[in-house]
């Protein structure tokens, strides 16, 4: 069974009639009888932004869960609709750079027969909404959060009083220890946990957020019963709703709000709203959520024993299974981890082809599901540790089995300037700078994990300022510099990135890691010193001494 929700007839209706409703709209644009004033919010509400060189178009992967039908139909929309690729984001979306205007509804409508549409993927409305790639299968797990994510994707589906927000907004939800959802960035971050009394309910994060004003998320309610998730949810964006700013759209944010207010004052105003229409607010039934839960059931796992493949394969699988592979709470299973950051590719990048063999990957080895990724790689979830050899030979075909997953070279990487009209530098040049520097793996795998992020302008698309090393690409009198940052993190203990100082020429953003790394070599404790824990307790002051030495690379 398919762990990915299946329409309904509701469902099937409502988006079959937006893809008609926009298609006479664009006819209507097209013929001049829309004036680009009046058609930008109604092709943004379906996904359509115009970009540098064509209009980009960002489909809907609620919850980062595919089917291997649905991963083919994105190889058919790429092969036939685009340059024969499409581009993953950390919205666990895929976006396609090329489309043309006059052929996206037939694009949505061929998205549409197979369940998927690119409804509030773009606006200020509330945007896909996101959670654990492991969700479901991860050891530290309390709770599958995806039929959670399910209820708040249709409940905030053209919700009438949240459809037009003072800016968009995004929420995440979590059910396990480990926070791989990022959720302390997220406008709101949804955690199930256990309550005082052993039930499991949730603990709400508010105000989370990166751009041009970075914040780290403030819990406003430390424990939820599952009942009054969307009765606290409605509560938290009528306040936003209401006191949001609408006139400054880079302070309009609820993060602003949150910090405006205090983290106290707004939770505040959050549980008065809250209390106030509590009888008024849509209520979960038990009812409502077994019948969501049914649709992410266990797949039929054989009944297998651990075994470590490992221990008899040759080098290259080692280090694959030994980096690309997690452990799984059924026996005899692993996660695996595609990587889509092959050195010398844009990261997050995926051709018709890759995608067609994957998704026949997926049918034989791992029930026809898979998962995006927040740090824009794919994932088979469900994979039996006995097949993993093969199935590491078949991914190496598709060029999908670079052994890299958590070190420096599986960066985060938005499109930048070579397609994003709002960027002010590339990223895709320097992260391919950046595979040639670091193409030695036995050197990837002593420096550990670090977690590399980059952006391309402040609006923070490559979350930058949460990477254990964070690139920001700035204009500087028409030419592309790099500012560097150090100390962030995405999940434990979180934290925003230090700039270290002047920003770097383009040439030399590769030799600037390098030399950061070369310090922390030098000076971790141990073997066992992540990048991370040597940067928060030594400081930035080593690292910065470093680049800057004899003014190597100051602007």
């Amino acid at each position: 069974m398919v762990r990915v929700y299946k329409y309904e007839a509701f469902d099937r209706t409502f988006v079959n009639e937006r893809v008609a409703e926009f298609r006479d709209q664009t006819r209507r644009f097209l013929a001049g009888e829309l004036s680009e004033d009046e058609f930008r919010p109604l092709r943004l509400r379906n996904g359509l932004y115009i970009q540098t060189h064509a209009p980009m178009l960002r489909v809907a992967i609620p919850y980062g869960m595919l089917s291997s039908t649905q991963l083919r139909m994105l190889a058919h929309i790429a092969r036939h609709y685009d340059r024969d690729y499409g581009h993953f984001s950390t919205r666990q979306n895929i976006q396609f750079n090329w489309p043309k205007l006059e052929q996206v509804p037939d694009i949505l409508a061929e998205l549409a027969s197979v369940e998927m549409h690119a409804i509030q993927t773009s606006g200020n409305c509330i945007r896909n909404v996101t959670t654990d790639h492991l969700a479901g299968v991860a050891t530290d797990e309390l709770e599958d959060p995806r039929p959670w994510c399910e209820l708040i994707r249709q409940w905030s589906t053209l919700h009438p009083e949240f459809n037009y927000l003072p800016r968009k907004f995004k929420i995440a939800v979590t059910g396990a220890a480990s926070d791989r959802a990022v959720s302390a960035v997220h406008d709101i971050g949804v955690h199930l946990v256990r309550g005082p009394a052993g039930a499991i309910g949730f603990e709400i994060l508010c105000g989370g957020g990166l751009g041009r004003m970075p914040i780290i998320g403030k819990r406003i309610r430390e424990w939820l019963p599952q009942s009054e998730l969307l009765a606290y949810l409605e509560a938290i964006l009528r306040v936003y709703n209401r006191h949001g700013r609408r006139d400054n759209i880079h302070r309009a944010r609820i993060k602003v709000l949150v910090k405006s207010l205090g983290a106290a004052e707004f939770a505040r105003q959050v549980e008065r709203e809250y209390a106030a229409n509590r009888a008024f607010a849509p209520q979960v039934s038990a009812a409502q959520i077994a019948r969501l839960r049914a649709s992410f059931t266990p797949p039929p796992y054989l009944l297998l024993r651990d075994r470590d493949p490992s221990l008899s394969g040759g080098a290259a699988f080692v280090a694959w299974y030994r980096h690309n592979t997690r452990a799984h709470k059924v026996s005899g299973y692993r996660a695996v981890f595609v990587s889509l950051k092959k050195h010398g590719e844009a990261p997050g990048d995926m051709t018709s082809s890759q995608m067609q063999g994957l998704a026949d990957l997926a049918d034989r080895y791992s029930f026809g599901e898979l998962r995006v990724t927040h740090d824009q790689n794919l994932l088979l979830a469900d994979v039996p540790q006995r097949e993993l050899a093969t199935l590491h030979e078949a991914l190496a075909e598709l060029g999908l089995a670079t052994p890299n997953i958590g070190t420096l070279t599986d960066m985060i990487a938005c499109p930048g300037l070579d397609f994003c009209s709002l960027a002010n530098a590339g990223s895709i040049g320097v992260a391919k700078q950046i595979h040639a520097q670091f193409d030695d793996f036995d050197y990837l795998y002593d420096l550990g994990e670090i977690q590399v992020k980059m952006s391309g302008c402040m609006n923070a698309c490559g979350h930058h300022h949460v990477g254990h090393i964070g690139i920001l690409g700035v204009d500087k009198h028409g030419e592309e510099w790099y500012q560097i940052t150090l100390g962030g993190s995405a999940s434990g203990q979180v934290s925003l990135g230090e700039v270290i100082g002047p920003s770097v020429p383009k040439s030399q953003v590769a030799a600037t890691l390098q030399r950061i790394v070369e310090v922390y070599l030098e000076r971790r404790q141990d073997a066992d010193e992540s990048f991370l824990q040597t940067v928060r307790r030594l400081g930035i002051a080593p690292f910065k001494e470093r680049v800057y030495a004899q003014d190597a690379v100051a602007a």
